[in-house]
């Protein structure tokens, strides 16, 4: 690009309308990106309220946890005999 220093005021008036033409023409391009950025935000967001919905759920119904620091007595099928004098 050449350098705006360089240029006259008239070519310097010419280089803003060709680049004010430049950003309106393309504005609907950019309308058109923010729409879909929106909609995929939209979207993501839902999927994470969705999973944290479905996480909540899962933890709902899932059975409690057994505490670890209360001693559960071990269920043998054996049974323990007392020794007998003999």
């Amino acid at each position: 690009m050449e350098n705006p220093e360089n240029l006259s005021p008239e070519e310097l008036a010419i280089k803003k309308e060709e680049m004010l033409k430049f950003y309106k023409e393309s504005m609907p391009y950019l309308e058109a990106q923010l729409k879909y950025e929106k909609m995929l935000s939209e979207i993501d967001e839902m999927r994470l309220k969705r999973t944290q919905i479905q996480m909540a759920y899962a933890q709902m119904m899932a059975p409690p946890e057994e505490d670890d620091e209360m001693p559960q007595p071990e269920k043998s099928s054996k049974k323990r005999k007392l020794k007998t004098e003999a």
